[in-house]
């Protein structure tokens, strides 16, 4: 049974970064090529996980790291994964326990986070006991470890008589492996992890704990057990796009540090495209398709079958018939009309009694300026011109008979645009008219829905209104 010691109850700082003669890591050509790589594809995901692995670290407000005693021994500098969802939950928008987990999983799968007792680098919402993985050993320092590197590591793990640092199966064949491919110089190999075996003997006992995980987790993520994704991996497309190689060291990345002026052009182009792209959750994009079925399934006569004969299945267009020479307006008919402006606004019958129901409430021109805007995009080319100084005169003009309720930054853009230098076009009215559009949608749409006129409709007793306003409240 493991409990907490007295001594552990602050946050542990973590070990100090270990040296390479200390651990089988990648050679010296490729150590001297450590340290962040901007040029690297993936470095702009590092960088933001690492801003959060920071936070975490945080000796006040970061995860609450602590020694803990288990049998005979100590577990030095670890937190449990309950602890980390939960740390997660309070400081980030996240709305359950699964996405919090998927959260700290992609940070496990990276290697910033990992479990001390187990090869898969994932995250449960349990009492399982992880660690932080040392700055040394992060995926942003764009190490390519070798395969001479890994076979000093697992000859090292042979040498070391604990349970903890026994090879896994796949570990021990890929050893055999290596062993046979590096047959004429296993020697050398051998003697390295030798004497690394012997350098990390002298450290502290609990030092070398860590450090003998930290070591593991790299090569996690490097060598990953069957059935694991190698993090990583560049995708090709992706570094081509870079330009060059993954660390930016061929002739395309070349070009671009001579160039500074087409590098930032080309980072200013990838900016844009970045804000200009929209994201949208899996589990709201899911949410959207189940409550639009929801709301359309009536309506599909593949899924909800009429009373009458589907026209769409059968010969018999009894259905339409029905529809086309009734007096009365269907009710499934009207109910669509409260889904949206937009399909009240489709329907031809719709659209005629909003149209009464705005001259009602003394704004028609509202109605009438949308329409004619979207009327005058269809238009020929040859006809825009005077179709745009006509609405301009009707709607937008000073002394515009039929005034449209719009800001007045909205009316200047479309004076500039009705008399830009190089003539108007179709879209000069864009601006006003969504604003319009936006006032009837927030407005009178939700209105004409409480009003009888909608109601009479729905219950299937359509109601003469005249389009005159009554003007002395005589009850018609």
């Amino acid at each position: 049974m493991i409990s907490q010691s007295a001594a552990g109850q602050s946050a542990a700082q973590p070990p100090q970064p270990p040296t390479a003669t200390a651990l089988a890591v990648p050679s010296a050509s490729h150590h001297q090529r450590g340290g962040k790589n901007e040029d690297a594809p993936n470095i702009l995901v590092y960088k933001k996980m690492e801003a959060i692995i920071e936070k975490m670290q945080a000796e006040s407000t970061g995860v609450a790291v602590r020694t803990v005693k288990a049998f005979m021994s100590k577990v030095p500098s670890v937190f449990t994964g309950a602890d980390l969802v939960a740390w997660i939950l309070k400081n980030f928008d996240v709305e359950d326990v699964t996405e919090a987990l998927h959260f700290a999983h992609l940070l496990s799968s990276h290697g910033y986070i990992f479990p001390i007792d187990d090869h898969a680098l994932t995250v449960k919402n349990d009492g399982t006991f992880y660690r932080f993985q040392t700055p040394y050993f992060w995926p942003s320092n764009c190490w390519e470890p070798e395969n001479t590197d890994y076979a000093v590591y697992l000859c090292k793990r042979t040498m070391q008589n604990k349970t903890r640092l026994e090879l896994a199966d796949y570990e021990a064949e890929n050893l055999a492996k290596l062993q046979k491919m590096f047959s004429r110089k296993w020697e050398f190999i051998f003697m390295q992890a030798e004497s690394q075996s012997k350098v990390a003997k002298k450290r502290d006992k609990l030092e070398r704990k860590v450090l003998d995980s930290q070591e593991r987790a790299f090569w996690d993520v490097h060598r990953p057990m069957p059935g694991c994704v190698n993090t990583t991996e560049i995708d090709i497309k992706k570094a081509y796009r870079r330009g060059g190689s993954s660390h930016g060291t061929g002739s395309a990345g070349a070009s671009l540090a001579k160039n500074p002026v087409e590098q930032l052009t080309r980072i200013i182009a990838l900016r844009k495209q970045k804000l200009e792209r929209r994201t949208i959750k899996v589990s709201k994009a899911a949410e959207a398709l189940v409550a639009y079925y929801d709301q359309y399934n009536e309506f599909d006569y593949f899924i909800t079958s009429p009373e009458l004969p589907n026209p769409w299945q059968t010969d018999s267009t009894e259905m339409w018939d029905t529809e086309k020479n009734s007096k009365e307006v269907p009710v499934r008919r009207v109910k669509r009309w409260a889904f949206s402006l937009r399909e009240l606004l489709n329907d031809a019958i719709g659209r005629e009694q909003f149209t009464k129901f705005l001259e009602k409430e003394y704004s028609g021109e509202n109605l009438k300026f949308w329409e004619s805007v979207q009327e005058m995009k269809a238009l020929p080319q040859s006809e825009i011109k005077e179709a745009i100084q006509k609405i301009w005169q009707e709607f937008l003009a000073p002394e515009a008979p039929c005034p449209v309720n719009v800001d007045s930054k909205s009316v200047e853009l479309a004076r500039e645009a009705v008399n830009s230098p190089s003539g108007p076009n179709r879209w000069c009215f864009d601006v006003a008219a969504s604003h319009v559009y936006h006032l009837m949608k927030s407005d009178s749409y939700s209105r004409y829905l409480r009003s009888d006129m909608y109601k009479d409709y729905l219950n299937c007793s359509r109601k003469k209104i005249k389009s005159i306003p009554n003007l002395f409240g005589v009850k018609r």
